[in-house]
């Protein structure tokens, strides 16, 4: 039997609401361990560079959870369960990445953004959004949003300091993980965004990114 077609509409919402208050609260449990070894010595030294690999992982950690919420909403959406399986399938790895960035902040000693509800909310809205247009379309969204992520990721590993070696690990891994979710939804033929779009989504990328860097 197909869960997806057993399951009414009620459940469907507490299952979503149940998703969306553990990855608000902290409490996705991750099914990898994280990469990097907890026990290396070699962390930041200086104050500024922790704070640095702080908000950068603020950062990231905000990123997990509007996939957690765009996949939630892209799930909800499509009228094809083998599809909304998929999606579900890319938010358990996301889940992963989720944990490891929190995680990461409690070991650094600091806190997620404070406007996560926000983030979450509003990427919701954008998958239910992409997946009313269309699974091709929901599957380009993906796609683009997959690969602005790993161009973001890429410049975090810029960025982070050379001594954070457990934040640069889970960085690398987090950015292996969306090439292949990209790649995947362009297999099960998602549209390519036009340019008016991929841009408005590198703007709304810029305001979130910039945002939870300090809050």
């Amino acid at each position: 039997m197909d869960d997806f077609r057993l399951a009414t509409p009620a459940d469907r919402l507490l299952s979503g609401l149940s998703r969306a208050m553990a990855a608000l609260a902290g409490v996705v449990p991750a099914g990898r361990p994280a990469p990097g070894a907890v026990s290396d010595p070699a962390e930041p030294a200086e104050a500024g560079q922790r704070q640095l690999s702080a908000a950068l992982m603020r950062v990231n950690h905000v990123g997990e959870i509007c996939a957690q919420a765009l996949y939630e909403g892209q799930a909800a959406s499509t009228a094809d369960p083998a599809l909304a399986r998929e999606f579900r399938r890319a938010a358990r790895e996301e889940g992963d990445h989720l944990a490891w960035t929190h995680g990461r902040l409690q070991e650094l000693g600091a806190r997620p953004s404070l406007l996560n509800p926000l983030w979450y909310g509003g990427a919701l809205l954008l998958g239910l959004a992409a997946g009313r247009a269309g699974d091709r379309v929901s599957l380009g969204f993906m796609a683009e949003t997959e690969r602005q992520v790993e161009q973001h990721l890429a410049g975090h590993l810029e960025r982070l300091p050379e001594t954070d070696h457990r934040s640069r690990a889970i960085v690398a891994a987090m950015k292996d993980d969306e090439v292949r979710h990209g790649q995947t939804a362009l297999r099960l033929g998602g549209a390519e965004m036009p340019a008016p779009v991929r841009a408005l989504m590198r703007a709304a990328a810029k305001v979130m990114t910039t945002t939870a860097y300090y809050i």
